[in-house]
Order: C-alpha cells, then structure tokens, then sequence
C-alpha cells in the first residue's frame, strides 16, 4: 500500500561548474565519531564502483539508484529509504535515469566501529531490550534495506544540519545526535522484524502476541491495559518498553496501522470516507480525516482520488 515518504530536507545541488565529476561527485563534512558524505550524480552510469571506510547508513535524497551489493539480489533504491552497508563492504551502482536536469542525491554516514560499540553498550547495559536473548545490535544484511520512519528521518536532518555548521562546539551536539540516530536505526530495524514478521517470533518475543493481537483486532477498543495483559507484564511497564523496543508508543502503533488499513481500503471505488473511517477501527470521521492529513499530507477524500483509476 503506498506509504508517505519521509524524506531528510532537502540538500542543494551543487552547481555543475563546482562539481570535481558528473558521477558520484563527493561532498565531505568529516567529524571525530563519524563521516557524512553527500553524493550526486548528473549522468548515467552502470555498475560504479564504492567502498566506504566503516559501517555506512545510506538514505535517497533524489533520483533512483539501483544497487548491487554482496549476495544480495540487485534491488531499485528510491527517495525515502535507507541502506546499511557493512564495513568495507563493496558497492555497485547503477544510475539509469540521472541527468544534469535530474541528479540523483544521496547521503551516506560512514560511522567508526568504536561509535557503534560505545552505543550499543550503552543501551545493552542501562535500556536493555525486553527478551534478554535479543539484545541491542545492528540487524544483519536481510533488514539492511529500510523504509524511513518519521523517527529516523528527523534525527538525519539534525545531523546533517549540524554537520555542516560552523558551530565550535559542533563535534559534541554531533556525538549526541549521532548516538541518537544509531538508537532510531535499531529501533527501525526492530519494527521492520516484529511488525512484518510477527508469526516468526510468536514463541520468542512477547511483543509479537501484541502486534498479532492489535491486528486481528483492528476494529475494536484496544485498551493497553488489554495489551499489556497480552505481554504478561504491568501496564506500565508494557508501556514503557514497547516505545524502548520500537521508537513509538503503543497507541502510535495502533493509529499507523488503522490508517495503512483505511489507505487500502479508500483505493476501493464504492468505498465512501465515512465507511473506511468505521471499517478502520475509527468512530469519529473528524478525527480521522484529521489524522489522515497530519499522517498523510493530504486528506482521505484527495487521497481517495489518486488512487482510484478513472475510467
């Protein structure tokens, strides 16, 4: 179902007169913990080569890439989404449609591997994961390939803002919102594992009988007292470690999910907006439609009409 694209703010083109090549042409802002690197592309080209030093967070900023990476099937990379690409690991990039009228644009944090580790202790030690035996690392190359989330996006446009600052003390603000953005990748990786592949791990993690239950339930009251029972744990306490575990709050989870259930619903053409605002769990068609615009950008009926083919 389409999802609305969490794009970073936009970062300029550099004028072609100030670019070193129309391929991959490399903008560098080096900082103590990590490396932000901006890339643009004007031309076409297949199979260009890229290596960076270090585990790399990747995200579309213009255009579309096609990637080649190890052992895994090339796949289309577009605006909105994001790459991690382990250390050293080679790349090869394909640019079928860049052009001087339309450069592709992506960002690329090169993080040193002692960064990782500090933080990935950190929250290991104080903010440890519900189920002890899945603590807090870095998802392997299955969930490297991510749809931003709205938490994910905001932390990278901090981090570019103070990248390129001139600020004296930027290298600490950088430090903090680097930790930051490695704990709301983690936390994308945990909902792309739990929320799409909740069956897998119904006998390993608690929270996968929460997320199986708000979808079969969608519909109906979902009281997080009746969910932390689910969780066999305290209401405070499910509360707690679901936005640890996830970057969102239970009831943000129910209000996404109700929502991509009226997205596909509205892309029925008898469907009418009051109708999908009940059959999706909501009871107030005000509140919908004004939860649909904040989520969406734009409301149930516009969207209605731009997905539903005219005949």
């Amino acid at each position: 179902m389409p999802t609305r694209v969490h794009l970073p703010a936009a970062v300029p083109p550099l004028a072609l007169e100030r670019l070193n090549s129309l391929v991959e042409n490399r903008t560098i802002f080096a900082l103590d913990a990590f490396e932000l690197n901006i890339f643009e592309t004007h031309h076409t080209a297949l199979r260009v080569p890229l290596r960076l030093e270090g585990l790399a967070l990747t995200t579309m900023l213009r255009g579309k890439k096609v990637m080649h990476l190890p052992g895994r099937p090339a796949f289309d990379y577009l605006p909105g989404e994001s790459v991690v690409v382990g250390e050293d690991e080679l790349m090869e990039i394909d640019f079928p449609d860049a052009c001087t009228c339309q450069p592709t644009q992506c960002l690329a944090v090169a993080i040193a591997p002692d960064s990782i580790r500090q933080t990935i202790d950190l929250l290991n030690e104080h903010y440890p994961r519900l189920e002890a035996h899945q603590p807090w690392e870095l998802a392997g190359p299955e969930h490297a390939h991510l749809t931003n989330t709205p938490e994910l996006t905001g932390t990278l446009e901090r981090l570019v803002a103070v990248s390129r600052t001139t600020n004296a003390a930027k290298d600490v603000l950088a430090g903090f919102t680097l930790q930051e953005l490695l704990v709301r990748l983690m936390q994308t990786q945990a909902r792309q594992l739990l929320f799409q592949d909740y069956t897998k791990h119904l006998t390993t993690h608690r929270f996968a009988a929460v997320v199986q239950y708000i979808k079969q339930h969608l519909t109906e009251p979902l009281p997080v007292e009746k969910l932390s029972a689910v969780a066999c744990m305290s209401k405070a306490t499910f509360f707690r470690l679901f936005k640890r575990e996830f970057g969102l709050t239970p009831v943000e989870y129910i209000v996404r999910e109700r929502l991509a259930e009226a997205k596909r619903l509205l892309c029925h053409p008898l469907a009418t907006v009051a109708e999908v605002c009940l059959r999706a769990g909501f009871n107030n068609l005000s509140y919908f439609q004004a939860l649909f615009k904040k989520y969406e950008g734009l409301t149930p009926g516009a969207y209605r009409k731009q997905h539903i083919p005219l005949h």
